[in-house]
């Protein structure tokens, strides 16, 4: 059982920030992962940048853009943290699109992952059929987990069947943010919550999109077993003069420290 799963397994109250690597400044990763893990994240997902991020929002998608002008790739990534397992113990995802992968060699790129020292990988466009047929072999042998996504459109035949292949989690995408709203969040949004919570699934769920401050973080663990951060984040890092300790103090905010 990889550090992803153990966590997981063990804890409530989850929470996870993304950023894309490469953002603000191309040499910023290590950085931010260790303001991360000394702020108190629970775990953290790394965006690997690609030209045409098609599931993100204006703000991840301008943080990949500024990211891939500053020279970010998966070559570069991968040697920024090659010896991130040196001071870094928090669990680490990749987040990204398959192209890049499948250019960087599917097998190769599950070995690099697994050397490093990364836990799990988010592929939002890698299809579970796909997965499940060419590369689920490649993905458990390395023990790395493929986290799936599910969303308020995800059918429920299909939920479960996602819950049954799961390892680590589900990320449960939540679209409907409701900006200036007194926790963020809409009625459909915890219609859908309370939807997915009757079904009784096994695997945690994690809930990403729609979660800026402490209120929506709470809101949200109420439901699941925490919350992912992107793109408050994102503009956080954006206008900070000082990261780690802007870093820190953002951390605080979403935890209510």
């Amino acid at each position: 059982m990889n550090r992803l799963n153990t966590l997981i397994k063990n804890k409530k109250d989850l929470l996870s920030i993304y950023f894309t690597a490469g953002f603000p400044n191309l040499n910023d990763t290590i950085t931010i992962l260790q303001a991360l893990q000394d702020a108190g994240v629970d775990f953290v997902e790394i965006g690997m940048p690609f030209s045409d991020p098609l599931a993100d929002g204006p703000v991840i998608q301008a943080s990949s853009t500024q990211a891939l002008q500053n020279g970010m790739s998966l070559k570069v990534l991968f040697e920024q943290i090659k010896d991130v397992r040196k001071t870094i113990t928090l669990p680490l995802v990749l987040m990204g699109y398959l192209n890049p992968v499948l250019k960087y060699g599917v097998e190769n790129f599950i070995a690099k992952c697994q050397e490093i020292g990364i836990d799990g990988l988010i592929l939002p466009d890698l299809p579970f059929e796909l997965y499940n047929e060419k590369y689920r072999g490649l993905f458990e042998a390395a023990g790395i987990s493929n986290i799936f996504l599910i969303t308020p459109q995800t059918p429920e035949d299909r939920v479960k069947m996602l819950d049954q292949n799961a390892s680590s989690f589900l990320y449960m995408v939540s679209s409907t943010a409701v900006t200036g709203s007194k926790t963020g969040l809409s009625s459909f949004q915890f219609e859908y919550f309370e939807r997915i919570n009757k079904l009784q699934l096994t695997t945690p769920r994690m809930v990403g999109f729609g979660i800026s401050n402490n209120d929506s973080y709470k809101q949200v663990c109420k439901f699941a077993n925490g919350a992912i951060v992107g793109s408050a984040f994102i503009k956080m890092l954006e206008k900070s003069a000082d990261l780690k300790n802007d870093i820190i103090s953002f951390v605080q905010s979403i935890k209510g420290n």
